[in-house]
């Protein structure tokens, strides 16, 4: 990350002390480093809309790693124009006639853009193989072509970031379990997830050689601990920053204007319908 000049962001290495390691972080505590680090976020938004870069972050683990909630920490303050959230659903029959990898291609970002994924080409890798969707001589075609697929990415100017979210045996169990009962939740429980559950170990080899064939010097692999949902959001948004420099723009002070007077203006006897004020 890259502070204005002779300024140093609340939160950051020389500026402001990071919260305590021991035990639960508390719901302040976090909820302060975030508004921290959210700003930040706005001055990368200004930064990539300013120069024109084009940024990557993908994100894998496994079911229940808190991917969907650490890139919701990331997005909640910043503009869906700058910042766009891809979550491709399964593949239609015509995507599946397709090149592998060709349905990813048109979301890749443009100038001024930071795409997220959330989960990625790295299906392939992942969820296909395990499950069977692909036979495992696609898999290996894959882990060995991927490389320089993401080669030809960062070579065109694009910043790519792989995160992969790694939760423990006991914690996915206990997420899991929790979406079971909760009515907000149970959408996130697919039957795809139960079998998925079941297979852990075959997830771990799988991760393994995606780690072991992909972990380029141009593409490498940064893993984030993910028990502790606070803690993993913030160290990966601090992690996210620090590998897009940016700079803060310069802006106005702004003041808002006044009001014009209501002049021949009346309110009218429209009979509106109005939403019922039930709280």
């Amino acid at each position: 990350m890259s502070p204005p000049k002779g300024k140093k962001a609340k939160g950051q290495e020389g500026g402001g002390s990071p919260p305590d390691k021991a035990g639960k972080m508390k719901t302040k505590t976090y909820e302060r480093e975030l508004r921290t680090l959210h700003v930040e976020l706005v001055k990368l938004q200004e930064w990539v809309r300013h120069k024109g870069l084009k940024v990557c972050v993908v994100f894998e683990g496994r079911d229940g790693a808190g991917n969907g909630g650490t890139i919701k920490a990331i997005t909640e303050r910043v503009s869906p124009r700058v910042f766009r959230v891809i979550a491709l659903p399964s593949p239609t029959e015509r995507e599946k006639s397709q090149m592998y990898g060709q349905r990813y291609i048109p979301h890749l970002p443009a100038a001024g853009e930071v795409v997220i994924w959330d989960r990625s080409w790295y299906n392939r890798a992942g969820v296909e193989r395990v499950m069977g969707f692909c036979t495992e001589e696609q898999a290996k075609r894959f882990l060995a072509i991927i490389p320089e697929f993401e080669k030809l990415m960062v070579d065109s100017g694009i910043v790519l970031i792989k995160y992969w979210l790694e939760v423990s045996m006991e914690e996915q169990t206990r997420r899991l379990e929790a979406r079971i009962d909760d009515g907000r939740k149970i959408w996130k429980l697919s039957p795809m997830d139960l079998q998925s559950y079941s297979r852990w170990y075959d997830y771990s080899r799988a991760r393994d050689e995606m780690f072991a064939t992909t972990d380029t010097a141009w593409a490498p692999w940064y893993v984030a601990r993910s028990d502790d949902k606070k803690r993993a959001r913030l160290n990966i948004i601090r992690h996210l920053l620090s590998k897009v420099p940016y700079e803060e723009l310069p802006r106005e002070k702004v003041e808002l204007p006044k009001r014009q007077k209501r002049g021949d203006y009346r309110e009218p006897d429209y009979p509106l319908k109005l939403v019922p004020e039930v709280y």
